[in-house]
């Protein structure tokens, strides 16, 4: 997957973007940890309205209060799961959901401002500019994606659609992971297009794309462990229960649903994924130790570690009943394992292997280990 090349002009105004689209990664990160931790408290349903401006503005009197309460005790939620609670109790789950909005409307003005004062002051290459309006585009969809979700806990079941939820989860890790690709492309230009070491490369870039796309693979399916509470049920490690496979595994109508819409199916396919995600990360990193040169090797080394910690904070949170804490610490992590995967990807591009010296100008030097003699 080499990148394209997108720098252009001043030195500076690439790095200035650069730096504006690793903010922009910051925050999708910070929204997607936030996500995780409203959907653990169960906060998700209590804002009932998108107002994408004027929602921008919490309560600001006891009266405004006493109205959103009002609109919360309309919900099917509160009739069915949380009826009884009081204002106060109310308020600290509204919140979490209230700064979950918040972020994404910051994330949409801290694009959409320096894009317009970087596109008149002529800052930004023509090259880039297609790949940041479909980064807008995206984000835009996901702010409509994400009441799309919520509309679904509204109506009779006070539960959104893990279909939703995950389609949600999706497409924040989509443009998380296009943004931070653009700014590394920015600051690590030079992908080794007719590089004479790009061959001996291949490999490795071949099977870190596959751990990378394994990686989503398996965040993607903790959506559905999230959305169906599967992880409150076998919680037993490394057997489900008392033996390997669980007894009412495919349990959903029809059974090809199952690892949508059936607990112990979406659970047991989780515990598969992260066991191969484990193992994959671990080759790969092994692999690297011995191949990889250059800025590949850090990358590699922070993709081993995440690995392992998740892999100890999800059986850690499985064990313990997914306490909040461990929970929210296990999915942030998943992104800073995906981070890993993602750059080391990238510098693998880069056909930085076996001697390959990256030049100040961007190319690459072949040094007499590279060449065999």
């Amino acid at each position: 997957m080499p990148s394209p090349p997108l720098q252009s002009g001043s030195r500076r105004h690439t790095r200035i973007i650069a730096a504006w689209l690793l903010l922009g990664c910051a925050l999708v990160a910070a929204t997607l940890v936030v996500g995780g931790v409203t959907r653990l408290t169960g906060s998700g349903l209590s804002m009932v309205d998108w107002e994408p401006v004027s929602g921008v503005v919490p309560p600001m009197s006891a009266e405004g209060w006493e109205r959103e309460f009002a609109a919360y005790r309309d919900s099917p939620e509160y009739r069915l799961v949380n009826r009884g609670m009081s204002l106060a109790e109310f308020k600290r789950i509204f919140w979490f959901e209230y700064a979950h909005r918040l972020l994404g409307r910051v994330i949409g003005l801290v694009f959409i401002i320096p894009f317009a004062v970087f596109l008149v002051r002529r800052m930004i290459p023509r090259s880039l500019i297609p790949r940041l309006l479909l980064l807008f585009a995206l984000g835009g969809a996901q702010g409509l994606l994400g009441w799309w979700m919520v509309r679904s806990g509204l109506v009779d079941i006070p539960r959104v659609s893990p279909y939703r939820l995950t389609a949600h989860l999706a497409l924040a890790v989509l443009v998380y992971a296009l943004t931070l690709w653009t700014a590394l492309s920015l600051l690590r230009p030079g992908a080794g297009k007719g590089d004479p070491e790009a061959a001996r490369g291949a490999g490795l870039r071949r099977g870190s794309a596959i751990v990378l796309g394994l990686a989503a693979l398996t965040l993607l399916s903790g959506g559905f462990v999230a959305g169906l509470d599967a992880g409150l049920i076998y919680n037993t490690f490394p057997r489900m229960g008392d033996g390997w496979i669980p007894p009412d595994l495919f349990g959903a109508t029809p059974w090809w649903l199952s690892p949508f819409e059936d607990r112990t199916t979406a659970q047991f396919n989780h515990r598969i994924l992260a066991v191969l995600l484990l193992a994959g990360v671990t080759t790969l990193w092994w692999a690297c130790a011995r191949r990889a040169r250059g800025a590949a090797r850090p990358w590699a080394h922070a993709g081993f570690a995440a690995a392992w910690v998740q892999a100890a904070l999800g059986v850690a949170t499985l064990l313990l009943f997914v306490p909040i804490s461990l929970a929210a610490l296990h999915q942030a992590n998943a992104l800073v394992l995906f981070t890993a995967l993602l750059g080391l990807t990238f510098e693998l591009g880069r056909a930085e292997v076996s001697g390959a010296r990256t030049l100040p100008g961007g190319g690459t030097e072949v040094g007499p280990t590279a060449s065999g003699g």
